[in-house]
């Protein structure tokens, strides 16, 4: 195990990060209205503190969220957490919405209907729509579901109800409760997590404008940046992660975490499936420590074959969790992050079999032996996690 405290960025990173490894030890049509339900006043009354004005221009405003984590369920009847399984690493729409609504709900159903349809494959892979009913009461997952059957609600599209404690909380986080859900506002909230970067805008918008809104935040980011050591030798390079999301390499994973990275491509039968084996129990360890203050990042060294897709498959089998990222791109982005982690192969069976574990906050970096027990390994990782600078 070798201990690197502060990070030199070219000088002693680099090299310890190339050392030989010791024996020490992862448009339609609206539908009819509903024969029930009544809000007149939809987005007429003044609306709380927390959303001025009443709508939201088309074209989007910048807003700052911090979106909680609170237990929800689907349309299907299935818990989710509303951040760590419907937001977190993913570009999202969000709009508002309840069953029994006659007037500015069918409309906006119909319109994300619309942008799910404009989207085309990329809807459920690269931008998840979600509604959140505000009548949480009434509106039941059954309720929910037969909502959404009348706009196309197809993958990628999650609709979402739970207790009302929990539905107020999360409304009022995202600056949306109104006491009279009559007096809801017709607006969408549109996010790229990774980049922490959250639009509000009309949410009766032409669904092409609000496809607009989400290519803007699915754009690369232009960003000026001030000097850092660590960005500038980790760097920028774009990879994409098994949910076909391009993530940079420095901002969108290393930045300000503790991260384990190992080395893995999903045709290799000898050490790759112990060390994601050993990868799956420190996911245990952490538990909610994942994804929060600690993150995976599986590097595959065979990008020509490890597609998303394939990396997802293979996240499966491992059970990963949100926070584990299965990361491929060309092979070109590939081979510079591998060249700076210390682990440029020629050929995939060539990779080393070794953890890299930092705490980009301290510049505390160690690497171990990706074979050793777990045991061995996870106090390794802790002294990583636990350290203070």
């Amino acid at each position: 195990m070798v201990s690197l405290r502060p990070i030199r960025i070219l000088s002693i990173l680099c090299a310890a990060l190339t050392l030989s490894l010791s024996a020490t030890a992862q448009e339609q049509d609206v539908p009819p209205a509903e024969e029930h339900g009544h809000h007149e006043h939809h987005g007429a009354a003044t609306p709380p503190a927390a959303v001025p004005p009443a709508t939201a221009p088309e074209s989007g405003e910048k807003v700052e969220l911090d979106i909680p984590d609170l237990s929800l369920v689907d349309q299907d009847g299935k818990p989710v957490h509303f951040y760590s399984d419907l937001v977190r690493g993913k570009v999202v729409m969000i709009n508002f919405i309840f069953t029994t609504c006659t007037t500015i709900c069918p409309p906006m159903g119909a319109t994300f209907g619309k942008v799910q349809q404009l989207l085309g494959d990329r809807a459920g892979r690269d931008v998840h729509l979600i509604s959140v009913s505000v009548d949480p009461a009434n509106d039941t997952p059954e309720r929910m579901k037969a909502w959404g059957q009348k706009f196309g609600a197809g993958p990628g599209w999650t609709l979402v109800t739970g207790t009302p404690a929990t539905v107020i909380q999360l409304l009022k986080s995202l600056g949306v409760y109104t006491p009279n859900i009559n007096d809801h506002t017709p607006l969408v909230l549109a996010g790229n997590d990774p980049r922490k970067e959250w639009t509000r805008a009309y949410g009766l918008a032409a669904p092409a404008k609000l496809v607009e809104l989400i290519d803007g935040l699915t754009a690369p980011a232009v960003v000026s940046y001030a000097p850092n050591p660590a960005r500038n030798y980790f760097g920028e390079t774009p990879l994409v992660n098994q949910d076909g999301q391009t993530m940079r390499f420095y901002s969108d994973l290393v930045q300000g975490r503790v991260v384990v990275i190992d080395f893995m491509f999903t045709s290799c039968t000898g050490a790759c499936p112990i060390m994601s084996t050993n990868f799956a129990k420190i996911q245990d360890w952490l538990g909610d420590r994942l994804g929060k203050d600690v993150y995976l990042l599986s590097i595959s060294v065979d990008p020509a074959n490890d597609t998303p897709a394939r990396l997802k498959e293979y996240a499966a089998r491992f059970k990963a969790r949100p926070g584990w990222y299965f990361l491929t791109g060309s092979k070109e982005n590939v081979d510079e992050v591998l060249r700076k982690l210390g682990n440029s192969v020629a050929s995939p069976q060539d990779h080393q079999n070794l953890f890299i574990i930092g705490n980009e906050p301290t510049g505390l970096w160690k690497k171990a032996f990706g074979l050793a027990p777990a045991d061995t390994l996870i106090p390794i990782v802790q002294s990583v996690v636990e350290d203070r600078g």
